[in-house]
């Protein structure tokens, strides 16, 4: 069973049915659960063959209607959340500098129904001899009380290693570098997907889709969640799953993540999508 899954099914009995309530507002905990997700693997930071470390300090930016139904059930649902990266955390092996926290902030500037996520690395001081915030990521802060690090950990580095992007709040991140923005100027192969018969040219790094009018391709279908799905150029190209209600098919599977080629077909909702690729 998914962790996603996993998680819709702690949250329905939790608080005899509260949630069931409160979650009747546009921002659907599985879609925050998914965003926490995508935050990890966006942020994970290789160390070595061993070790892929990701951010352990997350907030939740909420429009004030939904933080309005929500904040009454913050600590719990924030401990909910928590659970969740930590079992994906452990499904992807990837491992964290310090406790998971996961907070509910209102942000006057969201819609109902919209939100955000900023995520940061808050290192334990017994985790390292010399404590130091990472080149170029100003405003990290070391909070103590965390639990040892396992013996044999490497000490944290003074600077992201090569390759590696610098990001989420208090960091500042290069506008060349921030996620789904990188152009694809220049490369070989192009990319794009065709939805009843329209083509759509993908010219960053990821696509995503959705009915919302903030996804990059949106899709006006009642079976379509707000931010369905979304599609990482590269080698391999991939489709990942953003914790929508229905799910996606791919090539005939019923998936939350699977490799594309050129042809797949993708369904979501009573929609095929079509990811083509080619060279030149």
């Amino acid at each position: 069973m998914g962790v996603l899954k996993k998680f819709e099914q702690r949250l329905e009995g939790l608080v005899n049915g509260t949630f069931a309530k409160v979650f009747k507002s546009e921002v659907q905990p599985v879609e925050i659960a998914g965003a926490l997700q995508r935050e990890c693997d966006n942020n994970a930071t290789i160390w070595n063959r061993e070790r892929t470390v990701v951010p352990n300090d997350f907030i939740v930016e909420l429009s004030a209607p939904d933080y309005e139904r929500l904040s009454p059930y913050s600590g719990q649902l924030g401990d909910e959340l928590a659970g969740m990266v930590r079992d994906y955390a452990k499904q992807q092996r990837y491992t964290f500098m310090g406790p998971i926290k996961v907070n509910l902030e209102k942000a006057e500037d969201l819609d109902t129904g919209l939100y955000r996520v900023r995520s940061r690395t808050l290192a334990s001081s017994s985790s390292q001899q010399a404590p130091q915030a990472p080149a170029g990521r100003p405003g990290q802060s070391t909070p103590g009380g965390y639990p040892a690090a396992p013996a044999g950990a490497p000490p944290m580095p003074s600077a992201p290693p090569p390759g590696t992007r610098p990001g989420g709040y208090g960091y500042p991140q290069p506008a060349t570098q921030r996620p789904a923005a990188a152009p694809m100027s220049g490369a070989r192969t192009r990319y794009w997907i065709e939805i009843n018969g329209t083509r759509h040219q993908i010219s960053r790094a990821t696509l995503v889709l959705g009915r919302s009018t903030d996804a990059d391709v949106r899709i006006d279908d009642p079976g379509v969640s707000r931010r369905h799905c979304e599609i990482r150029t590269g080698t391999p190209s991939t489709i990942q799953d953003l914790g929508s209600t229905n799910g996606i098919v791919v090539d005939g599977q019923h998936t939350t993540r699977a490799t594309l080629r050129d042809g797949s077909r993708i369904v979501v909702g009573s929609t095929t999508v079509i990811y083509r690729q080619a060279e030149g």
